[in-house]
């Protein structure tokens, strides 16, 4: 009788076990879409994953931002915002927690922002004497 029970269990293992490699050998191996696609890793991607990094830098600010309506978020984090939001992942504020508003809200306030910039200092040649 435990023969019997062992050895119906040892063909049950080796039916799952061909039916398994069955079923991978029949997947496409072939994606219509790479990693590097779909995280968009092209000439940009250095500016994106530094964005990120600067973002991650500056949850406190946006936190605060968000709590105590305190309207001051730095340049460097404002530009990390409009970065990964123009150029990089847009659905990353949605992935990190942030609602749609949530996202509009910090878009558009960095944005205001950004052209409320004075311009940038021109430099003047110097001529030397010798």
């Amino acid at each position: 009788m435990a023969f019997d029970f062992s050895l119906k269990l040892c063909l049950m293992v080796a039916f799952l076990a061909c039916s398994l490699d069955y079923t991978a050998k029949a997947r496409p191996l072939g994606s219509t879409s790479t990693l590097i696609s779909r995280l968009k890793l092209d000439e940009q991607s250095p500016s994106c994953w530094d964005s990120l990094l600067q973002l991650q830098a500056c949850t406190g600010e946006i936190i605060l931002f968000f709590i105590n309506g305190e309207t001051h978020i730095g340049q460097k984090c404002c530009e990390a915002i409009r970065t990964i939001g123009e150029h990089c992942w847009p659905e990353l504020m949605d992935a990190l927690g942030f609602t749609v508003e949530e996202g509009n809200m910090l878009e558009g306030y960095c944005t205001s922002t950004a052209s409320d910039a004075p311009p940038s200092p021109t430099v003047v040649p110097v001529n030397l004497v010798p």
